[in-house]
């Protein structure tokens, strides 16, 4: 079915929660038009109920069904767009205040008059277009739906949301070996990883769309990045910016530079090729350029390189085009090419099997997924993207018999075809995104906000799906439980791929393969769902009234485009780079809520004005701009429900940021280095009771606040990145009472930055333990661990201060059922000489080395540590079944040993400052000759 029907259901459900407030409002109805609402909001129910039975009808729909939907969708916006206006331009009705005079309240009817009579004409005019609708579908023959057979392929979504949310487990995301690619994987590799004096050279990867160049590419970097001084990697594609690749890549291959410094972002074209060129000329380097496009692409980012690099260096590149690669890799005896052709049927079957299993869902018995015939995978003639695709299809529908799986291959390619076309590519994508239940279409639809190749964070994606209210409570589970389980399901389905993992083991950040995305760009055009300017994607500009609007790029010919698009209607506005040509005045601040400028260029503090004037605003990220300051009107955003200030130039919030009631998630400091917000001034239960999340803020002993800390009964997440605040202070008191007494409340989250108070090691006097912790970070100088600790049953991860790495430290540790990361670090802002003391100490308490006891840690699979000094460590025998993966960083570094004991231990990550001595450097050396585990070595920088 060609019909995009996900976000039109999306639109109508977060309409008729509007409608049914509105009917609420006794008092803001003028006499007759509270009749047209009702009729408008019985109109869109029915309209509601015919766009679920759409979602689950077979395909086959006509011009006129498509034509149709997208009345009723434009019509649903004009409807929110109306009640939105009604919410600012209506304030509450003073008569309802007892303490109001009379005159007051007649003084409000008179100067509401204009407002309320605007509104009805509004109302009466939508009810008319309304029933125009309804007469249309009957006048032109729109017929009803017909259901999906009961043997059909897609699971309910009642079925799928409890399953999913209950079953989803934590793991680690590591690099997976490509299929059939063993014997070139080893030739590559010996090829990039050998060390020579001869100039840059280039691998070039060339394939068909789909076909595996990427996965290659980067398994190929992943494997002998360890071998080079530098390394960087990049998306380039079709429609690129030149200056966002060079700055992409001289920011991963040079440290951060210090604040007095010129910023990487504030650099101009010249400035980036002189940097860059000066930065890789004495270093061996590796760069990953993806999917280039053209040659000369390719020889605009050659001449930004090193002209005379004699170390050895080498260039891999990915195209699809054979004289693209070629041109890249034209030098005979130094460059590379590389053809990757199609699986063959062996080879396709393995990652067939491969894929669904790391789908399936534990309770989904393997003999109902081994009745799939094979012809599911071989209609995908050896194209990995289509075989991942169809074995995520398959695995979101294990109980379908195989009798269907051979109706659907037929239906997909009625007559044999020698191989995949790019249009038979996208009719298993169409495929797959028409088995999507309404919401998971929504949600697709959702990620053409992102750019291609960029990596997207879970939480900004989950975070705005609920501003934007596609998600909400259902089944029990909160908004934020089932937007985790619409995510989970789009891994399952193979729409989206993990890339890379927090230490809890749940899903950082993720990508979309630049075929489903541009896929799903297309889809999201079609229903005027989103409106992409910019980036990768040739999109002519939409003639429509633009709703979610995305700007990934900010070049002179993207600025005139915009000129010419009707703003008035944006509810969501998303910016990538910079703020160049784009003015907020051009918008509706009475509709827009979301607005997210994280990493903008060009942001400053005077935007802020306009910000204050977005009244039905819920999402608000300046995560990484260059603001100092909130303006005290930010109390006028009475539906903010989100604020990253995550590392921005802004220290403390005003004291009107305090009458935010319906804010949830407030975000501010920098971890690196450790700065914070300071706490806001006023805190009550009554004006924050919603909050959940209070992360990235400073107490000191001129924090005010403290005290309503007790009050915010809600809370889920307290992150204090700097506390300073004098030993047994009034200040240090309220804090370790209103710890205690949130952690009877449902505190899940607790991180402690203590910077010389000693307010950590006063944490063991507490009466009870914080029993709901999922996650705990205690760091400073921490002297021992509190005793209650280890009745932490559902504690997931653990961050402690190095100075308790002993053993008395892993003996009481051993038995914490669901601990899966356990994390030794050193985070405080200075390197406290003492501290080194500290593990010179404990290192000799222990004989000179520190044993890892046998039994316990059932469910570890994350082992680090984070410290100028790592002592020696041994592992006894049966120590950490479970343990998958150790990470360390360090300056000195005295052995690892027993590790061939850990039966689950597939990778060692070990991070070497440029600073560490001959002893260190040769202990690692000896480590990379181990063949299992293996062994990762990244030699980096000191800034």
């Amino acid at each position: 079915m060609e019909l995009v029907v996900g976000a039109s259901n999306a639109t109508m459900t977060s309409l008729l929660g509007k409608l049914g407030g509105l009917l609420a409002q006794e008092y803001a109805l003028v006499r007759g038009v509270r009749r047209d609402v009702q009729y408008i909001n019985d109109e869109l129910t029915s309209m509601q109920a015919f766009l679920r039975d759409l979602s689950t009808a077979p395909d086959g729909h006509d011009n006129r069904m498509k034509d149709w939907m997208k009345q009723i969708r434009d019509m649903g916006y004009d409807i929110e767009d109306c009640i939105d206006d009604f919410a600012h331009r209506i304030p509450r009705d003073p008569s309802s205040d007892v303490k109001c005079l009379f005159i007051r309240a007649r003084f409000y009817e008179l100067r509401m008059w204009w407002p309320r009579r605007d509104i009805a004409s509004k109302i009466a005019d939508l009810k008319v277009r309304a029933q125009q609708i309804g007469e249309r579908r009957s006048r032109y023959g729109v017929d009803n739906p017909r259901n999906r057979r009961k043997n059909g392929s897609r699971v309910s979504d009642t079925t799928y949301e409890v399953a999913e949310h209950q079953l989803t487990g934590r793991q680690l995301i590591g690099t997976k070996e490509p299929v059939g690619m063993t014997t070139d994987m080893k030739k590559l590799e010996d090829w990039l990883a050998k060390s020579d004096n001869e100039d840059q050279a280039v691998l070039s990867i060339v394939g068909f769309g789909g076909v595996g160049k990427t996965t290659i590419a980067l398994a190929l970097y992943q494997n002998v990045r360890d071998k080079f001084d530098y390394r960087a990697s990049v998306t380039v594609s079709q429609n690129y910016d030149q200056d966002a690749v060079l700055t992409m890549i001289l920011k991963q291959v040079k440290p951060q530079e210090s604040d007095h410094k010129i910023k990487i972002e504030a650099m101009n074209h010249d400035e980036l090729v002189k940097e860059l060129k000066s930065h890789l000329a004495e270093k061996r380097y590796l760069l990953l350029i993806d999917d280039i496009w053209s040659a000369q692409t390719w020889e605009n980012i050659r001449n930004c390189l090193p002209d005379d690099n004699r170390k050895g260096s080498r260039v891999i590149v990915t195209t699809r085009f054979q004289a693209v690669g070629a041109t890249c890799s034209q030098r005979e005896r130094i460059d590379f090419l590389h053809p990757v052709d199609f699986l063959s049927d062996d080879e396709s079957k393995k990652l067939f099997d491969r894929s669904v299993s790391e789908s399936k869902s534990s309770k989904d018995s393997d003999k109902e997924l081994d009745q799939v015939p094979q012809e599911i995978w071989k209609i995908c003639r050896g194209l990995p993207l289509a075989i991942v695709s169809m074995a995520g299809l398959v695995a979101s529908n294990p109980r379908t018999p195989s009798k269907k799986w051979k109706e659907v291959c037929k239906s997909l390619f009625p007559e044999s075809v020698p191989s995949l076309t790019l249009d038979g590519v996208t009719r298993i994508l169409e495929y797959c995104y028409n088995d999507l239940p309404a919401d998971l279409r929504t949600c697709s639809l959702y990620l053409s906000i992102f750019p291609k190749g960029s990596k997207i964070s879970r939480k900004r994606l989950t975070r705005r799906l609920i501003a934007e209210g596609f998600v909400s409570e259902k089944h029990g589970l909160s908004d934020e439980e089932v937007a985790e389980t619409y995510f989970n399901q789009l891994i399952k389905r193979k729409i989206i791929r993990p890339v890379e993992h927090s230490s809890n083991g749940k899903v950082k950040s993720f990508q979309v393969h630049d075929m489903v995305l541009e896929y799903i760009v297309s889809k999201s055009s079609e229903e005027n769902f989103i409106t992409v300017v910019g980036g990768h994607w040739l999109i002519p500009m939409s003639t429509n009234k633009v709703r979610r609007l995305s700007v990934q790029s900010s070049g002179s010919e993207h600025g005139s485009s915009r000129k010419h698009m009707n703003l008035s209607q944006v509810r969501s506005l998303t910016m990538f780079r910079s703020l160049d040509q784009l003015h907020f005045h051009s918008f509706n601040n009475g509709i827009l809520q979301v607005l997210d400028l994280e990493g903008c260029k060009g942001l400053k503090d005077k935007h802020l004005k306009d910000m204050c004037r977005m009244l039905v605003l819920k999402y608000l990220s300046l995560r990484g701009t260059d603001i100092s300051k909130i303006p005290s009107k930010i109390e006028k955003l009475e539906y903010l429900e989100t604020l990253d200030l995550r590392e921005t130039d802004v220290g403390e919030l005003p004291k009107s940021a305090g009458q935010l009631k319906r804010i949830i998630n407030i975000f501010g400091g920098n971890k690196n280095p450790r700065r914070g917000l300071k706490l806001p001034q006023e805190i009550n239960k009554e004006t924050m009771k919603a909050l959940r999340i209070l992360s990235g803020i400073e107490i000191d002993e001129q924090s005010t606040g403290v005290e309503g800390l007790h009050q915010l009964t809600g809370l889920r997440k307290l992150a204090i990145y700097k506390l300073i605040i004098l030993k047994d202070s009034k200040t240090f008191k309220e804090l370790r009472s209103a710890i205690e007494y949130l952690g009877s409340c449902g505190l899940q989250t607790l991180a402690l930055n203590d910077e010389g108070s000693d307010f950590i090691n006063s944490l063991d006097t507490m009466s009870a333990p914080p029993r709901y912790l999922s996650a705990l970070e205690l760091s400073g100088n921490l002297d021992s661990l509190p005793k209650w600790i280890n009745k932490l049953s559902n504690l997931h991860k653990l961050t402690l201060s190095v100075t308790v790495l002993r053993m008395d430290t892993f003996e009481l540790l051993c038995d914490l059922p669901l601990l899966f990361s356990l994390t030794f670090s050193l985070s405080a802002a200075k390197q406290d000489e003492a501290i080194e003391d500290i593990l010179e100490k404990n290192k000799s308490e222990s004989g000179g080395e520190i044993f890892v006891p046998s039994g316990g840690f059932k469910s570890l699979k994350l082992l680090r540590f984070f410290a100028p000094l790592v002592p020696k460590l041994s592992f006894t025998e049966d120590a950490m079944p479970a343990l998958e993966r150790i990470e360390m960083r360090f300056e000195a570094f005295e052995g690892l040993f027993g590790i061939d004991t850990l039966e689950s231990l597939q990778e060692v990550h070990l991070r070497v400052n440029s600073a560490a001595d001959e002893i260190t450097n040769f202990i690692v050396e000896d480590l990379k000759a181990i063949k299992k585990p293996k062994i990762i070595v990244d030699h980096v920088i000191s800034s």
